[in-house]
């Protein structure tokens, strides 16, 4: 009789229960699931959020704290280590050229797509939205800020912020006193510093060897634990969407639904015919870019926030769409600020038509030309502070429209958010993928490398460098 065996064969899970987009898909209906069962469960009895409302709002905001923390060390290390691999690359001006005017094009097209959808479908007039919720907002969008903004206030442009609350006045003196204090960092400041400290290490030359070294060692174990990262998205993904679902309160868009339906018909189209056609007219697959892109996309709908996301969209971009990476981490962190169809293009249009209309302004044509122009380049004026409610204050200032109108859209703010910060990354991914390919830099190998259902392609295909 023979001994049994030790070494009998395990049986390995299924592929799609290991395979990363199908637990992002999982994720998102697991969150569905948790939002809604959320929102049936009874709030506590001082009216504050139950228990399980305030759980997914703690993971999903700590995932998306993960990911912003990586954006600085990502963006100075990657900058920094593009600019001395552009050494070897003869039209380093012409892609950053090119960038912009990408940046300008898809932009225009956008805007263009706005207004039509606005003047279609009238969301000013099809609104019965109270008069008394108007209210301009604290801050807005200037373009002595964008300018202002971009001299960079420390080593990494970082800000902080003390906010000081409660307290009470007994017998002269005050007590019961807290305070808080928020870092926050400016992109464009810190790319600004990333660009002067890489050119003056080429400058510098033999010396400033070691250094790029440390530095390029330094990036690869930052991409390193950002993928560690990446691949807590289903439960983030998970969290955050149940966050909308049983915060958002889906039936606020009430007296808004109009003005709702007309943004995300405008995203829709420049989501689903707008960037096909850019991408078809180069010469490549729609359906690989999209499975490409996937991962970010669905990321920038549930967190809302372009530069959260800016880590992942930068992985993608490279390792799925095969932009070279001295290119894309050029192009991706200027687009998280500066590029934002959906934010700075669609939104303010629709937004600025429904305000003229609310309030009874005519619009001529010359507005409408002034709305194009804002939204082509004001969405870099908005970069240090990026938001769609401050580019929106910036077009309605521009066009003489009441700020207070702003406030009458807040009710469905961070439904609308959601469709406009999936369009801003998707088009962020976009504009270097189709410049890689004019200049014929694009590795199209990795582009239409089969993914079969996980983000990134084969770790064994790496990307062009």
């Amino acid at each position: 009789m023979s001994a049994p065996t030790l070494d009998a064969p395990r049986r390995a899970l299924p592929r799609w229960a290991t395979s990363f987009g199908p637990q992002i898909v999982a994720g998102l209906i697991l969150g569905v699931v948790i939002g809604l069962v959320a929102r049936a469960m009874p709030d506590a009895a001082d009216g504050n959020e139950n228990w399980l409302v305030g759980t997914v709002k703690t993971i999903g905001s700590s995932y998306v704290a993960l990911l912003t923390v990586a954006v600085i060390p990502l963006i100075f290390t990657a900058v920094v280590s593009s600019i001395a691999n552009l050494r070897n690359v003869a039209n380093a001006a012409r892609l950053a050229v090119q960038t912009l005017l990408w940046f300008a094009i898809t932009a225009f097209v956008a805007v263009l797509v706005g207004i039509v959808v606005g003047l279609v479908t009238q969301p000013g007039a099809n609104t019965s939205v109270d008069a008394d919720a108007a209210k301009a907002p604290a801050s807005g969008g200037s373009w002595w800020a964008f300018l202002t903004g971009l001299v960079p206030q420390n080593f990494l442009g970082l800000g902080a912020k003390t906010t000081v609350t409660g307290g009470q006045v007994t017998d002269g003196a005050v007590s019961g006193l807290s305070a808080t204090t928020s870092l926050s960092f400016n992109v464009l400041q810190l790319l600004v510093v990333a660009i002067a400290i890489g050119i003056a290490a080429l400058k510098v030359g033999e010396k400033a060897e070691p250094f790029l070294n440390f530095n390029a060692a330094l990036l690869a174990i930052v991409q390193k634990v950002l993928w560690w990262i990446i691949r807590l998205a289903p439960i983030g993904t998970a969290a955050l969407i149940a966050k909308a679902v049983a915060t958002y309160g889906w039936d606020a868009i009430g007296q808004l639904g109009m003005f709702t339906l007309a943004v995300y018909i405008g995203l829709a189209i420049v989501f689903f015919v707008v960037y096909p056609i850019l991408i078809r007219v180069h010469g490549l697959s729609v359906r690989n870019f999209y499975s490409g892109v996937w991962p970010a996309t669905q990321l920038g709908f549930v967190s809302r926030s372009s530069i959260g996301t800016l880590p992942l969209t930068e992985r993608v971009t490279e390792r799925n769409l095969g932009v070279p990476r001295e290119y894309a981490s050029f192009a991706v962190p200027l687009g998280s600020t500066t590029k934002m169809d959906g934010c700075a293009a669609v939104y303010p249009a629709i937004a600025a038509i429904f305000v003229a209309e609310f309030y009874g302004v005519n619009l001529s044509l010359t507005d409408y030309l002034l709305i194009i122009v804002v939204s082509v380049i004001g969405s870099a004026a908005t970069a240090g502070t990026t938001g769609a409610t401050v580019m929106l204050t910036l077009t309605l200032s521009t066009l003489g429209l009441p700020l207070a109108g702003v406030g009458l859209l807040l009710a469905v703010e961070p439904i609308v958010d959601m469709g406009r910060t999936a369009v801003n990354v998707t088009g962020q991914a976009l504009v270097p993928t189709i410049v890689a390919k004019r200049e014929k830099i694009l590795d199209e190998s990795l582009y239409n490398a089969p993914r079969q259902g996980d983000p990134f392609a084969d770790e064994d295909l790496e990307p062009a460098r």
